[in-house]
């Protein structure tokens, strides 16, 4: 195996997986766990109950420092007022390099409503915290190669902020987001790709569902694009919930494809081929009176892959001082 090759496979690998170093918190399919708040600020309170999400993801089990991300969320309505608060800490590591983040958010939401029956309200939600990036170059080789190789931990944090709004009639919503809206140097020195993380989120669906029954359907699509680096992708979700005496029980279906595609020679062959980034995740979860729990598998069906293992996720959540529901219609992120 020459090295032109296993230069080629290791740009095609890090080109379909879609992950950056310091892009802030990485978005997976963690949303569709009944954690739109995660990636969208102005979700925060938008709920009748106040929410606490735990997410836990490991990929590529077996293989050493392979990329892992736990994150942490709350979020509630602030009294009986329209503003809503909330916050978000993680942890995010991928080889060498790792970073922690911790977010605060604001959100106000605008009732056009004639009355609390009707769903028909315009959310707006700001965001601001700190991100810490970190390099391990401790185990690098030193002697005659990079000079710009320290052999230390290098870390930097920076500031940034994300906003976006949200907007909700009756079974139907849409919700779009900047985040991290600010430019920073992170640790590699204004590094174009790397001081400009700015990231455009579309998310749009609805829930459907027969009068008296007791089944739901929810198909939803998200649509993202890192300004740096001009990348595209979109999630075309599908959800299915059924009623039961103690809460939810529900499951789907998301496939997510990159819009632009990434080279790599064929070693049979000699000859040039092109592919795009495709996962495909299975969601199951359960609403059990006031706790919730989801396990989403993501299988990348890439020719050009690091590994056949895929990424394992589990969320566990739990609401409390819930309020009355409030509004008729199939609402599962509002009721």
């Amino acid at each position: 195996m020459n090295l032109k090759y296993i230069l080629n496979l290791i740009i095609g690998i890090l080109f379909s997986l879609g992950v950056s170093s310091q892009e802030g918190l990485p978005i997976y399919t963690d949303y569709l766990t009944d954690n739109y708040y995660l990636i969208h600020p102005s979700m925060a309170g938008v709920a009748n109950c106040s929410k606490v999400r735990l997410t836990a993801r490991q990929q590529w089990f077996g293989h050493e420092n392979a990329p892992k991300l736990v994150t942490l969320s709350i979020n509630g309505r602030v009294g009986d007022s329209q503003s809503g608060i909330g916050g978000i800490v993680y942890a995010d590591k991928n080889g060498y390099h790792s970073q922690k983040g911790a977010y605060a958010t604001y959100a106000h939401h605008v009732m056009f409503s004639r009355s609390e029956v009707d769903l028909n309200m315009l959310s707006f939600g700001l965001s601001a915290g700190f991100i810490q990036y970190q390099l391990d170059e401790t185990t690098f080789p030193l002697d005659g190669y990079d000079p710009s190789i320290s052999g230390t931990i290098e870390s930097a944090t920076n500031f940034n902020v994300d906003f976006g709004f949200s907007y909700h009639f009756l079974e139907y919503y849409a919700h779009g987001t900047v985040k991290n809206l600010l430019k920073n140097s992170g640790i590699n020195n204004d590094i174009q790709i790397t001081s400009n993380l700015r990231r455009y989120l579309l998310s749009v669906g609805g829930v459907f569902g027969a009068l008296g029954s007791d089944f739901s359907y929810e198909p939803s699509i998200l649509f993202q694009y890192k300004d740096g680096t001009k990348e595209a992708s979109l999630d075309i979700n599908a959800k299915v919930y059924k009623r039961m005496a103690f809460g939810n029980v529900w499951g789907g279906l998301s496939y997510r494809t990159s819009l632009d595609g990434a080279e790599y020679r064929n070693i049979s062959d000699n000859s040039i081929n092109s592919q795009k980034l495709q996962l495909i995740t299975p969601i199951l979860g359960m609403d059990y009176n006031n706790f919730m729990v989801a396990y989403n598998y993501s299988y990348q069906s890439n020719a050009m892959r690091f590994s056949s293992g895929g990424f394992h996720q589990i969320t566990l959540g739990y609401n409390f001082g819930c309020r009355k529901v409030r509004y008729d219609c199939r609402c599962p992120a509002v009721n």
